[in-house]
């Protein structure tokens, strides 16, 4: 693992929380990506902290991973270090606020929120991965998006020292914060500002959602949810379907048969292959339409 020493994280993780060469492959919503040199599980903010500042000091390269649901690893793996941030799982109600860690799931999140009758988090309850990662890309969907809801967030920076934030210092915008510019800064915790609401409302309104994601949307594949960044006055699905390509593969990458938003791994895709079909259809929007189709999901590792 190019002479990189793991060995100082054992100081501060137990054995279990540390694994070499784990396989990407386990952590990603596609299912898709080589090996980590050593992949890291703390369980708490302050192990988070010093694993940061102990990478830091020796000089070893580190990746921040949420749930994966929005990464596609290169099939050589990652060199270096990757921090999981999902064991960091407190999740709380203060008054008209929602506090939550980092790893806690986005879905479970909103359901929480729904419990405690807060509205604003709906449009959550069928984003995948966590909290960290929906607010870190500004995830978003039915007309909602996490900037409307962050309040502020507590962050590590790379030398382990802890950092706040409040909204209008995210610098929010369409799929991006200030988190995707820095990427060595790891989002620990966020504070979600929400209407308190009619309980049995904001269920349905929940469940409606969860039924038109049903109806639409390919959730018994393995994708990265939208492959796409929607271009301005088009829509990256539309213009996918229009191309024929439904269906359309490269290997077991494929363009999902019920939203030609969506590209699923349909059992043993490797990433070359999903990078393919995305090149693949970049070049054939841009040809017919004109549009520089931007990836919504993130691409990291070595070939």
């Amino acid at each position: 693992m190019n002479g990189m020493n793991f060995t100082i994280f054992s100081s501060i993780l137990k054995k279990e929380q540390i694994r070499l060469g784990e396989p990407m492959a386990r952590h990603t919503t596609f299912g898709i990506g080589g090996p980590a040199d050593c992949f890291l599980m703390p369980a708490s903010k302050e192990e988070l902290r010093r694993v940061c500042a102990a990478a830091q000091r020796e000089g070893l390269p580190f990746f921040i991973i949420g749930g994966g649901a929005n990464l596609l690893v290169r099939d050589g793996g990652i060199r270096g270090v990757v921090i999981s941030t999902g064991r960091l799982q407190s999740l709380r109600a203060d008054g008209g606020v929602i506090v939550a860690e980092a790893g806690v799931a986005t879905a479970r999140t909103a359901r929480f929120a729904m419990e405690q009758g807060l509205s604003g988090m709906e449009f959550a309850g069928g984003i995948p991965g966590t909290i960290g990662g929906a607010a870190f890309m500004n995830a978003g969907a039915y007309g909602g998006e996490m900037s409307r809801i962050v309040r502020s967030a507590v962050t590590c920076s790379a030398d382990g020292k802890l950092h706040s934030y409040g909204r209008e210092e995210i610098d929010y915008a369409y799929r991006h914060s200030l988190f995707m510019d820095r990427p060595q800064e790891v989002l620990l915790e966020l504070t979600l500002a929400l209407t308190p609401g009619d309980k049995e409302e904001i269920r349905a309104r929940m469940a409606d959602y969860d039924r038109r994601r049903h109806e639409k949307q390919p959730l018994e594949a393995r994708s990265a949810g939208s492959t796409f960044k929607r271009p301005e006055g088009h829509f990256a699905g539309a213009m996918i379907e229009e191309l024929g390509l439904k269906g359309y593969s490269v290997g077991d990458a494929a363009v999902s048969s019920k939203h030609a938003g969506f590209l699923i791994n349909k059992g043993r895709a490797t990433c070359a292959d999903m990078v393919a079909l995305i090149r693949d259809i970049q070049a054939r929007v841009k040809a017919r339409y004109g549009v520089d189709l931007e990836p919504e999901v993130q691409i990291i590792g070595e070939d």
